[in-house]
This record gives structure tokens, sequence and C-alpha cells, in this order.
């Protein structure tokens, strides 16, 4: 096409080479009159005297396609794929390490398999604990977290075991998002209620699925109640054994000779 200086296709903004029309595209990506540039691209514009075409025209109606596609792509789709990766790296810097998401879970599962490394998906409560100790807060305790705290978490969660003195999986990472989110959590007179609700709201929203796992996430009350023996009932003793050493009469007979104590016993 012709050059014409009253018009957006001139000597500085055109396609005749490689790198012309490269700076000529990135002008219209910015938005800089773009449209002027598409209609000067028309069908019927006179030809260049090289182009050994006296009696024809050029130009084309395809210039409309090609830039508004050209222009929805960069401004649009790029645009906005940009903000997105900004948008993306901000939240992921400034979220709250303290709300439950995925990574928690993977993290959970990553230090399960150490101590469950035949995957049967269930440990001895004592390794439990030492594996919550060893998970970062929210979901597990910490190193730092204190004894007693620690003690105190595992009497809320209660999970049931089985005859071998194990945990579940599903129990125990259910019983620690319950938790951590406070999902109906209560006093202790309160929680056998509260249980029946959660378990009523499970089977309300995921009704397929509550009938294989609910029993597991939620345990039913007989499994928790006298006669079954559960982590909350055995750190509950053990939180007491620790007051109770936290006493003067605690610390009077910790102070006494084996015999003494072994005959008073």
């Amino acid at each position: 096409m012709k050059f014409d200086p009253d018009t957006a296709l001139n000597r500085h903004n055109n396609f005749q080479t490689f790198f012309g029309a490269l700076l000529l595209l990135f002008r219209c990506a910015t938005g800089e009159s773009w449209p002027n540039i598409m209609l000067a691209c028309l069908k019927g514009r006179p030809c260049d005297p090289r182009a050994n075409k006296p009696n024809e025209t050029c130009g084309s109606t395809l210039a409309y396609a090609y830039f508004v596609s050209f222009i929805f792509f960069c401004s649009f789709l790029m645009l906005n794929l940009f903000v997105a990766v900004i948008m993306d790296n901000f939240d992921y810097l400034t979220r709250d390490s303290s709300i439950l998401g995925a990574h928690h879970l993977d993290e959970f599962v990553r230090i399960w398999a150490e101590y469950d490394p035949n995957a049967t998906g269930k440990i001895h409560y004592t390794e439990m604990y030492d594996m919550l100790k060893n998970m970062d807060p929210p979901l597990g305790f910490g190193n730092k977290c204190p004894n007693r705290l620690a003690y105190k978490k595992l009497i809320r969660m209660n999970m049931p075991l089985d005859a071998e003195g194990k945990v579940a999986f599903t129990t125990t990472l259910f019983a620690l998002i319950r938790e951590n989110l406070n999902i109906k959590m209560r006093t202790a007179e309160e929680m056998d209620q509260a249980d029946m609700e959660l378990r009523h709201t499970i089977s309300h929203i995921w009704p397929l699925q509550a009938k294989k796992m609910l029993d597991l996430l939620v345990p039913l009350n007989e499994e928790l109640n006298a006669g079954k023996l559960t982590v909350g009932k055995i750190y509950a003793g053990l939180l007491i054994l620790e007051s109770w050493r936290n006493t003067k009469f605690g610390q009077v007979e910790s102070d006494l000779p084996f015999s003494v104590v072994r005959v008073n016993s």
C-alpha cells in the first residue's frame, strides 16, 4: 500500500519490513490510535509503485478481523493473565498462615506417611501425639506447644481407639479440622448434642459419602462413652497425673524412697 502522510499508514507505521511491523503491532497493543491504523489498511487503498500493480488497489477487508482479534488477545487476555499472576503472588505473600488450606492437607498426609509407611490408615495414639508435635500449626501443635495445652486439645478431639490402641487417619484429620475451625465445638456437657447435630449436617450435605464415612468423621456416642477407650480419656488421665505431680503432695511423694512409696501405695 502506498504511504499517505495524511493517514495512520505512513513511512513510520507500515508492514513493509519485519521490524517495522513489530513496532506497528506494539503501538496497536498499547491502544495508540489502532482504529485509524485498521481503517488505513482497508480495501481500496492505492498500491505502492514498487508493487507493480498499476491498475489494482491494495488493502483488505480482513483488516477488521485481524486488528480486532489482535487487540482482543493483547489487551484483554494477556493483560488479565498478567494481572492474575500478580494477584496470585500477592495473595500467596499476604495470606494468613493460620487459615487452613490445601497445603496443610498435603503436610498432614506427608507427615502421617512417616508414621504409617505401610499405609494402613492407622497409627498408635502415642505416635499421633509425636506426629502432631512435629506438625506446624494451625493443623498440628508444633514443637513449642506446651504438653498441657496439647493434652487439652487432644481431650477435646477425643478420637476413639481400636483394640490395638490406634486411631484412624480420617478421624484424626477431621478432628483436627473441627478443632481448628471450631465446628460445633461446645462445652463437655453439650458435646454429645453437638456431635449429633454435626452428623445430621454432614448427612444432609453429603448424603452419599456420609453412608460410608460418617462414623469415621464423627464417631458414635457409643464408641466414646462408658466402657470405650478414647484418646481424650487417656490424655485426661495424663493431664490429671501431671497436675497432681505439680501439687505439694505429688512433690513430697516423689522425694520419698521407692520402698516407702511402694509400701504407702
